[in-house]
C-alpha cells in the first residue's frame, strides 16, 4: 500500500468513529464473554495495565474486579467522552496507538482486542506493535484479538476487494475490505489469518507463547487471539 494512502485510511478510520460513536457505542455495550479467559488467566492484581485502543471502555470492568491498575487509550474523542460518562472512575484518554505517551517499560500488560485490523499497511501494523512492545516491560505481555473472517457477507467482501486489486482498480492491499455500516460509512478492515498474524508479531520480537481460534456461544463472531511476551 502507498504510504500516502495507508495515512489516508488512519484519518479516515478516525473520522469514521466519530461518525458512528454512538450507534457503535450502543451494539458494543459489553465485554465479550468468549474472551474473559484471557482477562482470568493473564492479570494479576496490582499489576499496570493498557487497553490499547479501548473505544467505549467496555472491556472496563473486567479489568476493575481483577484489581489492577488501568489506562484505556483510543484516538476517538467521542468515544473516549462515552466511557468516561459511563465509567468516571476509569483512567481513559485520548492516544495515538502509533505514539503513545508512556515511557518505555511502563506496562505490565498490554490488551489490544479488535484492534490491529484496522490498522492500514503492514508498516503501520509494525509501528503498532513496536509501540505496544516499548511500553511494555521485560517479562510483561501482549493480549491481542483480531477479527476472523468467516461469514458469507465477509468473504463476499473480501473476493470482491481481490478482484478489484487484480484488476488495478483498488488502492487496499490484499486482503484488506471496506465494510459498510448502514449507510454512514464504510469501515476498513484487514482479514489476518493465525499464520499472518503470528509471523508479524514474530517480525517484532515478541515471543509467542499461545494463540488460537474463539468462538462466541452462536458461532456468528470469531476471533484469532495471540500471548506473546516481551523478551527480559
Amino acid at each position: 500500500m502507498e504510504p500516502s494512502y495507508a495515512k489516508y485510511l488512519l484519518g479516515k478510520i478516525r473520522q469514521d468513529y466519530s461518525l458512528i460513536a454512538k450507534d457503535f457505542s450502543r451494539t458494543r455495550k459489553e465485554a465479550w464473554k468468549e474472551l474473559e479467559f484471557l482477562f482470568d488467566k493473564y492479570l494479576i492484581t496490582g499489576e499496570k495495565v493498557l487497553d490499547l485502543g479501548c473505544g467505549n471502555g467496555r472491556w472496563f470492568l473486567l479489568f476493575q474486579e481483577r484489581g489492577v491498575d488501568y489506562v484505556g487509550v483510543d484516538n476517538s474523542e467521542e468515544l473516549i467522552g462515552i466511557a468516561n460518562i459511563k465509567y468516571p472512575q476509569a483512567k481513559f484518554q485520548i492516544a495515538e496507538a502509533l505514539n503513545l505517551p508512556f515511557p518505555n517499560n511502563f506496562f505490565d500488560k498490554v490488551y489490544s482486542i479488535a484492534v490491529l485490523h484496522q490498522i492500514p499497511s503492514e508498516e503501520f501494523r509494525l509501528r503498532f506493535l513496536n509501540e505496544a512492545k516499548r511500553v511494555l516491560k521485560p517479562g510483561g505481555f501482549l493480549i491481542l484479538t483480531v477479527w476472523k473472517v468467516h461469514q458469507k457477507r465477509e468473504i463476499t467482501l473480501l473476493f470482491k476487494y481481490t478482484i478489484l486489486k487484480l484488476i488495478g482498480k483498488s488502492k487496499l492491499d490484499f486482503k484488506d475490505i471496506f465494510e459498510p455500516w448502514g449507510k454512514e460509512t464504510k469501515r476498513y478492515y484487514h482479514c489476518f489469518s493465525k499464520k499472518e498474524l503470528v509471523h508479524l508479531v514474530k517480525k517484532v520480537n515478541l515471543e509467542i507463547k499461545t494463540g488460537g481460534l474463539v468462538k462466541n456461544q452462536k458461532g456468528n463472531r470469531q476471533n484469532i487471539y495471540l500471548v506473546a511476551e516481551k523478551p527480559m
